[in-house]
């Protein structure tokens, strides 16, 4: 999340890089060993079937359990391991993420109009049929997946909504985890994790058809994964490291700015962090107090990797140039702690989601506190398509339906652009119709 020299050339106004990014390259899903990994992997499940899933189990999670499936009964009962506090913050996340998924249904709706006399046109929206949701569970199990992807699924009216995630012992899968799939109305669950889940989901290995459609989150592998087998299935999008930039002024509190900048930071040694200020006297006040959370947050390790490699700060000499610049960026997760919120809310337009004010963070969503959801483009993804949302599980399926009396409004319309591009095939769809239920007008082809 970096301008380069092309897209600095079309920055209209003037600005400044207080901070680039250390290092850059081909992300971590694109490495060739990936590629070639992930390849070999799906290569040897399609052909092996289940018990290659279960044999890459066995050697790279450590699987020494019975079934990879989680039975109603165990799934319901992974709340019982957890803390009361944490459970109510779970039941209190998935809720949220429902009514806001919900509230997006009610504003998708059918409709039929008749643009012309006898032609009727229109579309309803119909739910993907079968979903497999990718659940992450490694050093930072991502306890709102669940919510986000099972959740606005079944919000949707999915009527199969199956999930995996890694096992975390040789016999057990992360019980919050779990237990967040439970009650976000998950259909089945399984403790497979990695390429091997996202195959066994492709390629119907679970004791399901195979899936229409994969969701979720997950490491270079998983995202390798989901390209490859895109085409085959449906996909919500192709994330990578999780992303944060903010737009702030001389009103922002530095503080609370880096603490936001190095809480996205955190999900990884490549996530991108971006300030663009119109205050060099905040911008330097920032990269003071990055440096000085640093020093005692336990995740220093990634968080600090992430900054250094990956962080940037710039000065714009003016609020349309930070929205130019950020426009470039395109990130993630926006944060906007200006004294005119409502200007760049206005004026932005590329970003994966926006959260306007102080008492307004990434982490909100991040753990499904608001109900917004938190899959959604990275790397620049956000200057051409949105976020995971109900919508994205609902396909609106368009029909006409013709009358005789409007024959002659469309047939010698279609005749005349089928003639000049040569597809004689099609053309006659038209005249035959024109021949016996036109009221004038001579075919434009004779007809047998």
């Amino acid at each position: 999340m970096e301008l380069n020299a092309h897209h600095a050339s079309f920055i209209s106004g003037s600005y400044e890089c207080l901070k680039s990014a250390a290092i850059g390259g081909v992300p971590a899903q694109r490495l060739p060993k990936v590629v070639e990994t992930v390849s070999e992997m799906l290569s040897v499940i399609e052909k092996g079937g289940r018990d290659a899933v279960l044999e890459y189990s066995r050697t790279l999670d450590g699987w020494g359990g019975g079934d990879l499936e989680m039975g109603a009964d165990s799934l319901r009962r992974t709340g019982d391991a957890l803390e009361p506090a944490l459970r109510t913050a779970l039941e209190a996340g998935a809720e949220r993420t429902r009514n806001f998924a919900g509230l997006q249904l009610q504003h998708l709706q059918d409709f039929e109009a008749e643009v012309m006399p006898g032609v009727v046109v229109g579309h309803r929206y119909i739910p993907v049929q079968r979903v497999g949701a990718y659940l992450p569970a490694g050093r930072f199990p991502i306890l709102a997946s669940a919510f986000m992807t099972v959740g606005v699924a079944k919000t949707a009216g999915v009527p199969t909504v199956v999930a995996c995630s890694p096992p975390t012992s040789a016999t057990a899968g992360n019980p919050a985890v779990f237990y967040s799939a439970y009650l976000s109305g998950v259909d089945r669950a399984f403790v497979v994790g990695g390429v091997q889940a996202l195959a066994a989901m492709a390629f119907g290995l679970l004791g399901e058809q195979p899936m229409d459609m994969l969701v979720g989150a997950g490491n270079a592998f998983v995202t390798e994964a989901k390209r490859q087998l895109f085409g085959r299935v449906g996909m919500d999008l192709l994330a990578g490291p999780s992303e944060v930039a903010v737009i702030a002024d001389d009103t922002a509190d530095p503080v609370i700015v880096a603490a936001d900048l190095l809480g996205q930071a955190e999900h990884g040694p490549q996530s991108p962090a971006a300030l663009v200020t119109t205050s060099r006297e905040l911008a330097v006040a920032v990269l003071a107090e990055v440096d000085r959370q640093l020093e005692d947050l336990s995740t220093r390790d990634i968080a600090g990797a992430a900054w250094r490699d990956y962080g940037t700060v710039y000065v714009a000499d003016d609020r349309a140039t930070a929205v130019e610049l950020m426009d470039v960026l395109a990130p993630e997760h926006l944060e906007v702690i200006t004294a005119d919120d409502a200007y760049y809310q206005t004026n932005l337009t590329n970003y994966g989601s926006l959260f306007l004010g102080p008492w307004s963070t990434v982490a909100y969503s991040d753990k499904g506190i608001t109900g917004t959801n938190h899959v959604l483009p990275t790397g620049g993804g956000a200057r051409s398509s949105a976020g995971l949302s109900v919508s994205r599980f609902l396909k609106p399926l368009t029909f006409q339906r013709i009358d005789r009396s409007a024959t002659m409004n469309l047939a010698p319309l279609v005749s005349e652009i089928s003639a000049y591009e040569g597809m004689e095939a099609h053309q006659r769809t038209a005249d035959y119709r024109i021949a016996r239920f036109g009221n004038h007008a001579a075919p434009t082809k004779e007809q047998p």
